[in-house]
């Protein structure tokens, strides 16, 4: 019995050192930004339709061998008074195709955004654009990696038919890991 339950160790330890195998690399597409991947986390969010805050937490991953990032996020809102005002989830999946960075976002609130373009500044920025829709607000998301290691974020969006940027959200993200 005694062998039967160090084969049994034995054979659990081989499995979990087996799923506990590094991230692979990030592929040359994706490899500009890299910088993205971590743990992130803010308390100073600033929500420009309500005049609140929000906090939260940003985890990326790289996925599918190195071919994409997962980005999933939980975010708590405040109103303009610091009061709780709800929360959500959020999943963008980022990915290389037809020579460009693409990303499909979605939330726990039912919102969709296909960003079909990414101008990068390799290890330093990237900014995300939605696709043009007529009758459709456009989408715009972009990281900053700051000179500290803090990742800014601005979230905006033009109204259907084009115009002005509106910002939605922003914030600043510390590297929690």
């Amino acid at each position: 019995m005694r062998a039967a339950s160090l084969m049994l160790v034995s054979a659990l330890a081989a499995a979990s050192g087996a799923l506990a195998q590094p991230a692979p690399a990030l592929k040359p597409p994706l490899a500009g930004v890299g910088f993205l991947v971590g743990d992130w986390a803010s308390d100073n969010g600033k929500v420009a339709d309500t005049g609140g805050t929000s906090k939260g937490t940003s985890h990326v991953t790289v996925a599918a061998d190195g071919w994409m990032l997962l980005r999933q996020d939980r975010n708590q809102l405040f109103d303009a008074k610091g009061k709780p005002a709800g929360g959500f989830s959020q999943t963008m999946l980022i990915y290389p195709e037809g020579g460009t960075l693409r990303g499909d976002y979605g939330d726990g609130e039912g919102h969709v955004i296909h960003y079909v373009s990414a101008q990068v500044t390799p290890g330093k920025a990237v900014t995300f654009t939605g696709a043009v829709t007529p009758g459709q607000p456009t989408f715009r998301l972009a990281y900053v990696l700051t000179a500290a290691g803090d990742l800014a974020v601005d979230f905006g969006m033009s109204p259907p038919g084009g115009g002005p940027l509106r910002p939605i959200a922003s914030g600043l993200l510390k590297k929690v890991r």
